[in-house]
């Protein structure tokens, strides 16, 4: 059944609700150019530099000091540039506000965030990818609820961030089930709202990722919540800047030479559970070891691709499904990528996990 273009909330509300919402180098090319080259909407297409300069600093997302914490376990030595702030933020409408306040270069982010930032008239590039294979999030029922399967979500109310990887992660289950927006009620919250809108009954619905659902199940399983599992995935999780930043010679090198800690960071946490969940989950979390067990035992394998032919074609049907509700216009994702990066992160890793 194709969506309808007439939802079950108002546009104008919704849209106001979102866009205000609280906000050595593997890979690397010959040295730029001091003068720029420059393509599409001022974007620099300069060799990047193989070094990073003296004194180079980025403003880097760590939500809740998730980065200094894999590097510092996987003794991954020191960054070759300044970190100038550790930014505490990780919700796609936070970063697009820290992008647009200049409080931020660099962030960890689903593939929504940058289509949401591109309607926005916010220009940025998706510096670095990796694929995700397996579904990060569930679909939670407030407390006391009949609800058991997605084909269940019709008449019902619920939560949806249109800026964030929940939001097209409902988007798609909705589509799978053959149901269309005006057979929902969409609510227009962002995720850090979700919690709070399930237990208060404000919403039937909320998708919750698998690091949240134990310590919710924990706390209302009794109450009759539940969780509802899909095969559906959202297959991005990827680095991002704002193109002023990439067009700096200085921090677009400080970029890339961040992509391999990154990339090598993720892939220890992964071969490293019972660590990684005591040091991260337990002491910093306060989850139980069996809570922190469950959502490591979910955890996807992490896998960087030399290509980003997949990633762009997931980008585009993002785009497309969301511009076929009206929530954005239909665009060529193609100019969110920056291609200058593309491999760093491949190359960082073994070929284990390279797609």
């Amino acid at each position: 059944m194709p969506f309808s273009r007439t939802s079950g909330i108002d546009r104008r509300l919704f849209l106001t609700s979102v866009l205000g919402a609280a906000a050595g180098v593997a890979g690397l090319s010959g040295c730029a150019e001091s003068s720029a080259a420059t393509g599409d909407k001022g974007a620099s297409t300069a060799p990047l530099a193989d070094k990073v300069p003296a004194d180079t600093a980025l403003k880097v997302s760590s939500f809740q000091g998730t980065q200094q914490l894999q590097f510092r376990l996987a003794k991954l030595g020191e960054l070759p540039f300044k970190v100038s702030s550790w930014v505490n933020v990780a919700a796609g409408p936070d970063v697009i506000n820290a992008f647009r306040a200049k409080s931020l270069d660099l962030a960890n982010n689903a593939g929504i965030p940058p289509i949401q930032a591109h309607y926005q008239g916010l220009d940025t590039k998706i510096v670095a990818i990796n694929i995700t294979r397996k579904p990060n999030y569930v679909f939670a029922t407030k407390p006391g609820s009949d609800i058991r399967s997605v084909e269940d979500f019709k008449g019902k109310k619920l939560a949806f961030s249109q800026g964030q990887a929940q939001g097209v992660v409902l988007l798609r289950a909705l589509k799978k089930a053959g149901l269309a927006y005006d057979e929902v009620k969409l609510v227009p919250l962002t995720s850090n709202q979700f919690l709070t809108a399930l237990q208060s009954g404000q919403v039937d619905i909320a998708p919750l990722g698998n690091t949240q659902s134990p310590a919710y199940l924990a706390q209302y399983e009794a109450k009759g919540a539940r969780v509802i599992t899909t095969d559906v995935v959202d297959l991005l999780n990827l680095l991002w800047a704002p193109t002023s930043v990439l067009n700096d010679e200085a921090k677009a090198a400080a970029v890339a030479a961040y992509i391999p800690y990154w990339a090598k960071g993720t892939v220890w946490a992964y071969e490293h559970p019972d660590v990684w969940n005591e040091e991260f989950y337990v002491k910093t979390q306060n989850l139980t070891a069996a809570q922190a067990k469950s959502i490591s035992d979910l955890a996807n394998k992490p896998l960087f691709p030399p290509s980003w032919d997949e990633a762009i074609r997931w980008e585009q049907e993002t785009a497309d499904l969301l511009a076929e509700g009206g929530f954005v216009k239909k665009f060529d994702v193609s100019s969110l990528f920056d291609h200058r990066f593309e491999g760093i992160a491949a190359k960082a890793v073994s070929e284990e996990y390279q797609k």
